[in-house]
């Protein structure tokens, strides 16, 4: 059995808008497994063609190629990989021996001062609308791989508070990108490869609808893209690999600083980019820049 289990929580959560959907498949025969998958055809189709509905999120169906994603992985092959780079990358080695969760409870964060990350993640959890806990929220860390998994999911939001990759268009494509390189500078390609497949998945579904609907939202892709980049490939080491309970005291400037996390953009640049493509935006459709002469 795979370890990699979504449950109904994460479906929830990601679907929860979700009213109606019919979908068809068809036959083929291939080298690729991928290509072989009927459903992830369907889906990977569907989701790199359609627009941003009001009656299907943005954020639809990524537990469901997440899910076949990982169903269709050689597990053997993968906890190979995972052996060879901890023997190869003290880091690595000690991130996943040591487990340490981001699991934060608000009454742990409630004496963290203004302008650290604990006060900063504190105030996500009160008052953003969204949780911390995003993805696998039902598998138990039993080994390497499950520790992995849920770490990587409940340290996203923190990525954007430490990146200023903001939660919104431009910030998700920019803190793809900049792990994207991150990790690839870091990992051996194999490695990097199977920490990337649904960043990779995410990237080419969002290249796909912004540049055949939102030309707007491709504008800010392509610039959203080039600063992540940029940054990633300054980080210290793939911000993966931080302990953040280590860090909930320390001011934010100077996390980035120990990290190299650089450049930061602006506050509030990228915030109102999701009106550029969410058709479910009260604002959608409303301009944000103007060509040049």
């Amino acid at each position: 059995m795979n370890d990699a289990q979504i449950g109904d929580a994460d479906r929830a959560y990601f679907n929860g808008n979700i009213k109606t959907i019919a979908t068809e498949s068809s036959v083929l025969v291939s080298s690729s497994r991928y290509l072989n998958h009927a459903g992830l055809r369907d889906l990977i189709a569907q989701e790199m063609l359609r627009r941003n509905g009001p009656d299907l999120p943005n954020t639809a169906y990524i537990p469901e190629v997440a899910q076949i994603l990982h169903d269709l992985e050689d597990m053997g092959q993968v906890i190979g990989l995972f052996e060879a780079e901890k023997a190869r990358l003290p880091r690595f080695r000690e991130w996943l021996e040591k487990r340490s969760l981001s699991n934060f409870t608000i009454a742990e964060l409630e004496h963290c001062q203004p302008g650290t990350l604990g006060e900063k993640i504190r105030d996500f959890m009160v008052n953003s609308g969204y949780q911390l806990d995003i993805f696998f929220q039902e598998v138990q860390v039993v080994n390497d791989f499950t520790f992995y998994l849920r770490q990587t999911a409940l340290s996203h939001d923190i990525e954007h508070m430490v990146t200023g990759f903001g939660p919104n268009h431009g910030g998700e494509v920019a803190l793809i990108n900049a792990n994207l390189h991150a990790k690839a500078r870091y990992f051996r390609p194999e490695m990097h490869a199977f920490f990337s497949r649904i960043a990779f998945y995410l990237k080419a579904k969002t290249i796909m609808k912004d540049g055949l609907h939102y030309p707007q939202a491709m504008a800010i892709n392509l610039e959203a893209e080039f600063v992540g980049s940029e940054q990633g490939r300054n980080w210290a080491y793939p911000i993966m690999l931080v302990d953040w309970r280590q860090y909930v005291d320390m001011q934010i400037e100077d996390i980035r600083k120990e990290l190299n996390i650089t450049p930061i953009l602006p506050d509030g640049l990228w915030d109102a980019t999701n009106r550029l493509c969410n058709e479910d935006d009260p604002h959608y459709g409303e301009s944000l820049m103007e060509a040049a002469e």
